[in-house]
């Protein structure tokens, strides 16, 4: 049931007359400054400098040695350009200093009232002081967190630092209270509503609860993005087996007795081929292009990684507020005395009426309805009201939804007010958990109450039963009360009555008698209607979904029923459980969050513990959120998905990514194409590993058959990065295939070569590598010049690179069935490779640095009939595959 009620204002206490201007000022040298730390950003040096600890640009820096050391300073020259080229990409993508905290700082208020020596005045807020008096009224945010002495009618929204969607009431309590600290304490960073209040600064600065998310957010994540893991334990392996292939060449050269010069250049060729110099560069555009893609579907990447990893999600662990419900209060369900129900529409234009009753005798419920909506509208402090073809409303939330919900059913505030002129109110006190409006009549004076409905219920000694006034039934109406509360909807009562005119001069609580219950009005912060069919989405991609909120259990699970979301009354827990949980160890924590699809009331420590136990289960976890509550947990998540149009900026710079629509559909869609970014990433080390692979075979062979070395280094940096670089971009920036979300996301254990992959480059490194060696053999043995043989091969290796990258469109479908005009680039860019390698056969300085010369169409046609091998293997591997999914789907 809603919490309609507000601490009591605190008593008649003991002046308090704040601190003397020298008190605040030893107390501010001691204590330091009311702000948030503000972290120093890494230099764009030392972030560039980072970029160069890793084990493949060891290797291409020592290749880049070795060159300049043999006097070959074009090789050197073009591998240290690759290098500056791919810094530069990896500084430019980890642009950032902790802007989450500089939002943060954006929440502080930058001016506080204060009482310093006994008058009241207005400061600097980050030189307030633990002691300090401060005033607070409507509308301030709060500049520390601060201690109750006195409150009157006062109401905070504390939803971004709590996830409570409801302002909460707050007043200083009796001591010895059970709720003496939550009902007194102000936090720092959320909003007075409504009243006005006199609180002590017992915080400032880190030590706020605000301070408190501020040191989450500074602390590194401890998770790290699929992409960026898979690819360090790639990169990791490749330098191994590269390591390992330049000691067998070099043992194998020094038992034939070569010259070290010749074992010093065959090193180098050997780590330039092994090397996938473009693979960096391509990964980029293929994250670029789905960044690009995501932002036309309203979501907005703020970290490149963060692509791949959506698409690698296996469960979103989003919020309630905001982010499934429209965080707005609204009316959804009227329940009259009898028992009759009245559904307003959640999203309804508030100039249209929206009361439906089917089935009833809809014109006397109608007008059932209307009289309820009226006594709400009178006995209401809120305002709602066009401006600019805008409805603009101010007060507070639940009065706005009740003056909606009053244009809903045609009512408006102003009309009623003019009809019944105001004769007295009765503020909401929390002592009474009820408000009151007296107006003049004819002859009489109408009374109008709205408050709780327990208390209205025992108010009232009768009822409207069919448009009938009868005997009230409190059993029945409080039965129907707990089962609307229930279904997660907070719940208000109505009632009327009247009184002589000759009392206009002392109305007061006193008279509040002989009232008529009109009835009970259910209030709840309704789903977003794209979100069930999400959660459908979610559910074909196999993602899961659970729900993490700082909302009542009750409230959260009738929510997750409406948003689509599976679960049974198990699957529910509470921020006591999580707690109990962790105090427990991880292992009982986990035990937890392997079955929990709800968790509520939880605190934003609670949820980043929730967070972490779901990595550790194994999870690729993606949160959701909007408010600073969500900060850490956003910051801890694989991927961080912050909501744009209602989020604070502190969640949006905490998070990986933004949905500008927050719409909950559009993570569905960023997963999409988070897979399809993956799918390209995929194809194209394919391409390169594979290649790669064949430039190290040909050069193992070559060996022990004494052969002089095939291709030269900076050959093969040409074949690496212009040839096969031109095709690995289009291959990166393929168009979707269209079936990304029709099966599970794949295991978080699954490596960038998997057991296909590894088929796949073993089978294409035995065709490509095997053919240009035998190719390269025979024209050695038949008269043709070193010059030439390695001409031809060159040529050879770029026709198998054009046949590779067809036949890498898709790894399920034959390269006979894709239509390659969809994705015209790549078919581009095989046009474009082979007209720039034969191009540079008659460019004088192009051709001479790289051994290039002028083919016959002979050759020409022969190396492509030779590179047209590599489509037979593929589509046979192609061809079994699908035969063998076919069966194990049937199965």
């Amino acid at each position: 049931m809603m919490n309609l009620t507000a601490q009591t204002p605190a008593p008649t206490t003991p002046a308090v007359i704040g601190l003397t201007s020298i008190e605040a000022e030893e107390r501010l040298a001691e204590l330091g400054p009311n702000t948030l730390p503000e972290p120093e950003p890494p230099s764009p040096l030392r972030v560039f400098l980072i970029q160069f600890r890793n084990p493949i640009i060891y290797i291409l820096l020592l290749a880049s040695a070795l060159s300049f050391a043999t006097d070959r300073i074009e090789d050197g020259l073009f591998i240290l350009v690759v290098l500056l080229i791919n810094a530069s990409i990896g500084t430019y993508q980890e642009y950032s200093a902790d802007r989450a905290a500089a939002a943060l700082r954006k929440l502080e208020q930058p001016s506080a009232r204060v009482i310093r020596d006994g008058v009241a005045c207005r400061i600097e807020a980050k030189r307030l002081v633990v002691g300090d008096l401060v005033l607070l009224e409507s509308g301030d945010r709060i500049p520390a967190d601060l201690m109750l002495v006195d409150a009157s009618d006062l109401r905070c929204d504390e939803s971004l630092l709590t996830g409570e969607s409801m302002p909460v009431a707050k007043g200083r309590t009796v001591e010895g209270s059970s709720d003496e600290t939550a009902s007194s304490m102000l936090l720092a960073g959320s909003l007075v509503t409504r009243g006005r209040a006199k609180g002590v600064v017992t915080a400032t600065g880190t030590a706020t609860m605000l301070g408190g998310i501020a040191a989450e957010l500074g602390r590194a994540s401890s998770s790290q993005p699929p992409l960026v893991a898979r690819l360090a334990k790639f990169t990791n392996a490749l330098a191994v087996f590269v390591g390992l292939a330049a000691l067998v060449l070099v043992v194998a050269g020094f038992m034939r007795g070569l010259p070290l010069h010749d074992l010093v250049m065959m090193s180098v060729g050997l780590a330039v081929s092994a090397v996938p110099e473009g693979l960096p560069i391509a990964i980029s555009v293929a994250l670029a292009v789905s960044m690009r893609r995501m932002a036309a579907r309203n979501v907005i990447v703020r970290s490149m990684p963060a692509v791949e990893a959506l698409g690698s999600t296996t469960i979103i662990a989003t919020d309630k507020t905001g982010t499934l419900t429209s965080n707005v209060q609204t009316v959804t369900e009227i329940r009259l005395p009898d028992g009759t129900d009245i559904a307003l529409d959640a999203h309804a234009d508030l100039d249209k009426c929206e009361i439906r009753a089917s089935g009833l005798d809809s014109d006397l419920v109608r007008e059932r309805a209307r009289r309820l909506l009226r006594a709400a509208l009178l006995a209401n402090e809120g305002t709602l009201a066009r401006r600019d073809d805008l409805w603009v409303a101010a007060g507070d939330t639940v009065d706005v939804a009740l003056l909606a919900a009053g244009r809903k059913a045609g009512l408006g505030q102003e009309e009623l007010n003019d009809r019944y002129p105001l004769a007295a109110r009765i503020a909401y006190e929390p002592e009474h958990k009820y408000a009151a409006s007296f107006h003049h009549g004819s002859d009489r004076i109408h009374v109008f109450v709205k408050g709780a409905s327990e208390v209205l219920i025992e108010m009232s000694d009768r009822m409207d039963s069919a448009g009938n006034v009868v005997e009230i039934d409190r059993a029945s109406l409080l039965a129907q009360k707990e089962e609307m509360a229930a279904r997660g909807l907070r719940v208000l009562a109505f009632a009327e009555g009247e009184i002589g005119a000759s009392l206009a001069g002392s109305l007061g609580h006193g008279h509040l008698v002989d009232l008529v219950l009109l009835g009970l009005a259910g209030l709840q912060d309704p789903v977003r209607p794209e979100v069930p069919n999400a959660m459908k989405d979610c559910h074909a991609a196999g993602v899961e979904v659970v729900m993490v909120t700082g909302d009542d259990p009750r409230t959260a699970a009738a929510i997750a029923r409406d948003a689509g979301l599976s679960f049974h009354a198990g699957q529910v827990v509470s921020g006591h459980d999580i707690d109990e949980a962790a105090r427990a160890g991880d292992q009982r924590l986990d035990e937890i969050t392997r079955e929990a699809r709800i968790y509520a009331r939880v605190q934003p420590t609670q949820k980043s513990a929730i967070v972490a136990s779901l990595i550790r289960n194994g999870h690729i976890v993606a949160v959701t959120g909007d408010g600073v509550n969500d900060g850490p947990a956003l910051k801890k998540a694989h991927v961080g998905v912050a909501m744009g149009l209602r989020g604070t900026e502190v969640a949006k710079e905490s998070a990986d990514l933004v949905v500008t629509d927050d719409n909950f559909a559009s993570i569905v869609a960023g997963i999409a194409e988070g897979r399809a970014a993956y799918r390209n990433i995929r194809k194209v080390v394919l391409m390169s590993v594979a290649t790669g692979a064949a430039e190290v075979l040909l050069f193992m062979l070559a060996l022990p058959f004494g052969l002089p070395m095939p291709l030269l280094p900076v050959q093969l940096l040409w074949l690496n990065l212009v040839t096969n670089g031109i095709q690995d971009v289009a291959l990166a920036g393929g168009r979707p295939e269209g079936d990304e979300l029709a099966g599970p996301p794949r295991s978080p254990l699954e490596p960038v070569l998997d057991r296909t992959m590894i088929r796949r480059v073993v089978q294409s490194t035995v065709v490509i590598g095997g053919a240009a060696f035998l190719a390269f053999q025979w024209m050695i043995a038949h008269g043709y010049g070193v010059p030439e043989a390695r001409n031809i091969t060159l040529l050879i290796f770029v026709m198998f690179e054009n046949v590779q990258t067809l036949a890498c469109s898709s790894e399920r479908r034959s390269i006979f069935s894709v239509d390659i005009l969809r994705n015209r680039f790549l078919l581009l860019s095989v046009l474009a490779a082979q007209t720039i390698h034969i191009s540079a056969m008659y460019v004088p300085w192009l051709s001479g640095t790289l051994g290039l010369s002028p083919i016959t169409p002979l050759e020409w046609g022969l190396s492509m009939l030779i590179a047209s091998s590599l489509v037979l293997v593929t589509e046979v591997d192609k061809f079994v595959s699908r035969r063998r999914r076919d069966r194990s789907s049937h199965a």
